[in-house]
């Protein structure tokens, strides 16, 4: 059976830096054993952020890619701050915010792009978690995409 770290190296992904918090917030905040990650958006290797409105200049494809983009964002504060993906027992719950129009009707789908990259990398049981995907009027940024976390530790 292979590990988190192990299944993320499979992946050939790599991580964008940890973003800095925008404001006054602790981007994650380890209690017991859990760790409640902040809203994190869609930052870049490159510390840019992807912008757009879902439904408007972005299409749901491109949110997908966003909320994955999130997800490696997360992924990089929790091992910045834990040292490794492998202390993660399991996803405990996702809030998925999507930057959308009033019509747009596919949040789950968006937020899937963070979702089924956790799957992949702690399994269908402990990567999968109880779940929120809902539409915003608007996001910090612009950002398409914000989603916040709360992961349970070994």
């Amino acid at each position: 059976m292979s590990t988190p770290e192990q299944n993320f190296t499979a992946l050939g992904l790599g991580l964008p830096p940890a973003p800095a918090p925008m404001g006054v917030y602790k981007p994650c905040l380890h209690d017991g054993k859990y760790l409640y990650v902040s809203g994190h958006g869609p930052i870049r290797d490159d510390t840019t952020l992807i912008v757009g409105r879902v439904g408007e200049s972005l299409d749901a494809e491109q949110g997908k890619l966003a909320a994955r983009q999130v997800g490696l964002a997360i992924l990089a504060t929790v091992r910045g701050y834990l040292g490794s993906l492998d202390k993660v027992k399991r996803v405990i719950k996702t809030l998925g915010m999507v930057n959308c129009t009033p019509e747009f009707e596919r949040h789950p789908f968006v937020i899937n792009g963070s979702s089924e990259l956790f799957a992949q990398i702690w399994g269908n049981d402990n990567g999968v978690g109880v779940r929120s995907a809902v539409g915003m009027g608007s996001l910090p940024g612009n950002i398409p995409v914000e989603i916040e976390m709360i992961f349970e530790l070994h």
